[in-house]
């Protein structure tokens, strides 16, 4: 779970477990990395925000001999399956490995976990209790906010373990208090909207007590749990049309400006575009800042010191690494970069480090992920059934509600808020004012996107606000004087 950056000078290289420890009191930031952030909301290994600072990516390991950097893969996600699963069987290995993986990451102190209401904090939850942790505390948090709570699965969780339960509601108001510490907390721009609501969670934890709590992020990306891996499936089913029935008839109709345009049709010219791009490239057709247009977001000096196609060119690497004949499994695999690795690990762990805990994921043990890698395909997305073994083997343990559920996780209504709390909206519109003058965005964007744009959907755009919050809020602390050169 630990990162390792680097710079390499001449014949020496420095290392450290954070970019920031590695440069001067002025650095100078990189135009690459910076769009990286605004795509992904997370700057991916190899970069860093820092010129001449590079981070070790996961699943790599470096030599560096006589003045050369060499990197090369030591793991490789690689995907096996039993000719004849045995359901049973199965169930039996992955309780008991279940078990096995949350009682090695307990630390002998106060047993404690966050508990959102999910399948996963939900088994973790759970797996403490029958390992005799029934002075476990889980810890949740709400928001008030139609669509947003999920409170309630969390407290059937809790009673069904009979572990004591804590909850601290988020409020605006704590989002004015907390971003710009939790922001300067990374060492790196991180836009990831959970990362407030889990430093709160993680901070109520440390005030009881608790020096180690432990987290259930891993088990949608080992056993097929998000729900754009169905979404996937879907789109693959057009490859199965014949080829002349889709070449020789839908496409050129489809195709058509005319049906393009037109309401009911106009969704099968969506859908064949969207089945004809393929993976990994397909997932960021709703790419946000991509959507918007970088020509109307970013200024004409940014775009001029960036290669816009780069992300898609490191994506669809990363994507060719996995060994599966299954999309699913390469799904996974890529996932266990981009969304673990890159984005829902280190928020976790960063917020948790900033309230002062240590943190375990035990659904990453290496066991179990061993045992996901030769679990078969349709175990994990049956039918678009997400995660059916997974939440078959738990039938029984946890409360039927959690597993019928809908996903839902830590989202946090920030859009909302900010239209409605006048202390969130001037500091949202303070920091985007700020950046917009750094010379990345377009000052224009940044009028409309809170005068126009937030108006007609705050939810939606409202991710906009909150990345450039955060880059700015970051900025302010390590990098006050930043802005871009002209090109």
């Amino acid at each position: 779970m630990q990162t390792i950056c680097y710079r390499v000078d001449g014949q020496d290289i420095q290392f450290a477990e954070k970019a920031d420890q590695l440069v001067g009191g002025n650095p100078e930031l990189e135009p690459q990395a910076l769009f990286d952030y605004l795509y992904f909301h997370i700057i991916p290994a190899p970069r860093t925000v820092f010129k001449g600072v590079h981070r070790l990516p996961p699943g790599r390991t470096a030599e560096f001999r006589n003045g050369q950097l060499d990197i090369q893969p030591y793991w490789t996600p690689t995907f096996t399956e039993p000719d004849k699963p045995d359901f049973g069987q199965l169930k039996a290995e992955f309780l008991d490995l279940l078990k096995a993986a949350v009682a090695r990451q307990l630390d002998g102190g106060k047993p404690a976990c966050f508990l959102s209401g999910g399948t996963d904090s939900s088994t973790v939850t759970g797996m403490i209790a029958a390992l005799g942790g029934r002075d476990a505390t889980a810890y949740s948090i709400g928001f008030e906010a139609e669509g947003y709570d999920e409170m309630e699965f969390a407290r059937i969780a809790a009673q069904r373990f009979g572990v004591q339960h804590r909850e601290y509601y988020v409020t605006p108001d704590d989002l004015v208090r907390s971003m710009g510490l939790v922001a300067a907390s990374f060492d790196q721009p991180f836009g990831n909207s959970s990362v407030v609501p889990a430093y709160h969670c993680a901070k109520m934890a440390h005030e009881d007590g608790v020096t180690r709590i432990l987290a259930g992020d891993g088990g949608d990306e080992l056993f097929g749990g998000n729900t754009r891996y169905a979404q996937q499936e879907v789109f693959g089913i057009y490859q199965q049309v014949p080829g002349w029935l889709r070449k020789g008839v839908m496409e050129p109709f489809f195709g058509i400006d005319a049906v393009a345009r037109t309401p009911l049709l106009k969704k099968g010219s969506g859908y064949i575009r969207q089945a004809n791009t393929p993976l990994p490239e397909r997932l960021q057709n709703f790419n946000l800042v991509r959507r918007l247009g970088y020509e109307q977001v970013l200024t004409p000096d940014f775009l001029a010191q960036v290669d816009t196609q780069r992300v898609g060119v490191e994506q669809a690497q990363v994507w060719a690494e996995g060994r599966s004949a299954h999309e699913v499994d390469l799904h996974l695999a890529y996932d266990w970069r981009y969304t673990l690795a890159e984005a829902d690990l280190p928020k976790v762990r960063g917020s948790s480090t900033l309230a002062g805990l240590q943190t375990g994921f035990p659904m990453l043990d290496d066991d179990l992920l061993a045992f996901a890698m030769r679990l078969p395909a349709h175990y994990k997305l049956n039918r678009r059934q997400l995660r059916w073994f997974f939440k078959e083997a738990l039938r029984g343990f946890l409360p039927d509600e959690i597993i019928t559920k809908k996903k839902q996780g830590f989202g946090l209504p920030f859009g909302v808020w900010v239209m409605k709390n006048q202390a969130l909206r001037d500091l949202a519109s303070d920091t985007m004012r700020s950046f917009a003058t750094r010379g990345v965005v377009q000052p224009g964007f940044v009028k409309t996107l809170m005068d126009e744009r937030m108006p007609e959907h705050p939810h939606y755009y409202g991710t906009m606000v909150w990345i450039l919050m955060m880059a700015e809020l970051w900025l302010r602390e390590h990098a006050p004087n930043f802005k871009l050169a002209s090109a």
